[in-house]
C-alpha cells in the first residue's frame, strides 16, 4: 500500500513535470524524490511517469491516477484540519438535554453563547424531564443536561447555572380569591396541580419538603410531569400550580401569575466526569462562568 508522502511526491512531479522543480517545491533533493516515485509505482503496479533525459510526461495510467491522488491528499489535509479544530473546540458536536422550563429562557442563551464561540458547532437538543436526562447521560446519549438538582452518582458532575423565582399560576376566573402576594399557607386544602413523583421527581420532592415544613396540605387533584400540561389544566380551572418564573413567557390564556413568597429554584448543568468532548470542556471553562447564577451555590 502506498503512503501519503509518496502521493505528495507524485502530485508535485505531475504538476511541475520536472523533478528538479518538484524537489525544490517539496524541500528535498532529487534522488529521494525519484525513489518515492519508484516505490509508488511499485505499489500501484504500473508506470505513472514517463521519464527521459529532458522530458517528464504522465502516462495514461498517471493521468487517471493524478486527480484521485490529489483528492486523497485533500481529504488527508481536511481530516487533519478537522481533528485540530475539534481538539481546540472550534468545531464538533454537543448533545444538550433541557427541561421544558429551561427551554424558555436558559437554553436559548446557552445556544447563543455556544454558537458565538464556535460557529460551526453541530447541536442536538432534547427536551427531557430531569430524571430522563440523568438516564440519557448515563447511556452516553447526552453531553450536557440542563436540569433540576438531584442526588447523583459520583460519575456525574453538577454545576449551578441559574436560579429563578417560583410563581403561582391561578385560573383567571379565580384570581379574586387569591391574595396579591400568596404564600405557601394560601395553598392549604386548595385544589393544587402537583408534579409527578416519577417524571418530575426533583420538583415533587422539593415542594413536598416545603409543604411539610410549612404544615401545608394542599388538595392535590393531579400529578403532572410537564409544566405546559400543568398550565393547560390551570387554564381549565382544574386547580392552581407552582411553576418556575420562566413559564410566564408561555402566555397561556385564562391564567394569572403571581409571585410566590417562597425560595427560588435552581437549574444545574450536569455532565459525566469521563466525557472528553472538547466542546463540553469549552462550555464548562469559558461559557458557564458567564452566567449570573453560576456561582449561586
Amino acid at each position: 500500500m502506498f503512503e501519503i508522502s509518496q502521493l505528495r511526491c507524485f502530485v508535485a512531479v505531475a504538476e511541475e513535470l520536472h523533478f528538479g522543480r518538484a524537489a525544490e517545491r517539496l524541500n528535498m533533493t532529487q534522488p529521494p524524490l525519484s525513489r518515492q516515485i519508484q516505490l509508488l509505482e511499485h505499489s500501484v503496479g504500473v508506470v505513472l511517469l514517463g521519464r527521459s533525459s529532458r522530458v517528464v510526461k504522465l502516462t495514461a495510467a498517471g493521468k487517471a491516477f493524478l486527480p484521485e491522488a490529489a483528492r486523497i491528499l485533500r481529504l488527508a489535509d481536511e481530516a487533519g484540519l478537522l481533528a485540530r479544530r475539534v481538539a481546540k473546540g472550534e468545531q464538533g458536536n454537543l448533545a444538550i438535554g433541557f427541561t421544558s422550563a429551561s427551554g424558555y429562557t436558559l437554553l436559548p442563551e446557552v445556544v447563543r453563547r455556544l454558537r458565538a464561540r464556535t460557529p460551526e458547532l453541530a447541536l442536538t437538543l432534547k427536551e427531557l424531564v430531569s430524571t430522563a436526562q440523568v438516564e440519557a447521560l448515563n447511556a452516553g446519549q447526552l453531553d450536557l443536561a440542563l436540569m433540576r438538582p438531584m442526588v447523583l452518582h459520583s460519575e456525574l458532575v453538577s454545576l449551578p447555572i441559574a436560579t429563578e423565582d417560583m410563581v403561582l399560576a391561578i385560573p383567571q376566573q379565580q384570581a379574586g380569591t387569591w391574595p396579591a402576594a400568596p404564600t405557601l399557607a394560601c395553598l392549604h386544602q386548595r385544589p393544587f396541580i402537583m408534579y409527578s413523583p416519577h417524571e418530575a421527581r426533583p420538583f415533587f420532592q422539593m415542594l413536598s419538603s416545603r409543604f411539610e415544613r410549612a404544615g401545608v396540605v394542599p388538595d392535590v387533584v393531579e400529578h403532572i410531569g410537564q409544566v405546559h400540561t400543568m398550565l393547560a389544566l390551570v387554564s381549565a380551572s382544574i386547580g392552581v400550580a407552582l411553576v418556575p418564573e420562566a413559564c410566564m413567557r408561555l402566555h397561556f390564556d385564562g391564567i394569572v401569575f403571581r409571585r410566590m413568597d417562597t425560595e427560588p429554584v435552581s437549574t444545574v448543568c450536569t455532565y459525566r466526569r469521563d466525557n472528553d468532548n472538547p466542546i463540553l470542556q469549552l462550555f464548562v471553562q469559558e461559557i458557564l462562568p458567564c452566567f449570573p447564577g453560576a456561582h449561586a451555590f
